[in-house]
């Protein structure tokens, strides 16, 4: 078995590391190390059409965005990464369902910074939380369209540019489909594309 397909076993049914075992967090880790080892894409920032799109997340340690997932009455959906490498922006959206008519969206904003062949420093800029069906939302794409056009969202949108929210990102392996990142506070991020 490829160490591509022993990590996608090892975080099937952890949604996203909510549900993984300390056991399970050092087996995910082992087999990250391995892979990396055998990354495809030495220069991920220059392979942009390997980069650029819309990412969802399969597996990540970071409690900040797990935290999400534990609100009672509410669960997190799909959790998407989304590079513009030409425009330098990332995009994190997560996905909030519950209760009927209160499906929600949580998004931030970031211009991305190249400071190696596989580093990024974040600069966050933006915050959006609001309810799916008020901000009309469809789809990372369509949500992205829409930020770009400088509108204001209500209720909540709020610039996290006068605040010192930043850090940085390393893509440590980058193929076609899979997306691996380590970002500044040690976390672990697995994403999948599309």
């Amino acid at each position: 078995m490829s160490n591509k397909a022993e990590l996608l076993e090892a975080i099937a049914g952890k949604n996203r590391g909510l549900l993984a075992s300390e056991t399970d967090k050092v087996k995910v880790l082992s087999i990250l190390e391995q892979l990396e080892d055998h990354n495809p894409t030495p220069k991920p920032l220059e392979a942009k059409e390997l980069l650029d799109g819309d990412w969802r997340l399969l597996y990540t340690s970071s409690r900040e965005i797990l935290n999400i997932g534990r609100f009672p009455l509410f669960q997190l959906g799909q959790i998407y990464q989304c590079i513009r490498s030409q425009e330098a922006k990332i995009y994190n959206i997560a996905e909030i369902v519950g209760l009927p008519l209160l499906d929600s969206i949580v998004s931030v904003a970031a211009t991305i910074e190249p400071v190696s062949d596989r580093r990024v420093n974040v600069k966050f800029q933006r915050s959006i939380v609001g309810l799916q069906r008020i901000l009309n939302y469809s789809s990372p794409a369509n949500l992205i369209e829409r930020l770009e056009t400088g509108k204001k969202f209500p209720p909540l949108d709020f610039s996290l540019e006068n605040r010192d929210r930043q850090g940085w990102l390393e893509i440590t392996y980058l193929d076609e489909d899979l997306r691996v990142g380590r970002g500044n506070q040690g976390n672990v991020f697995v994403l999948a594309k599309g």
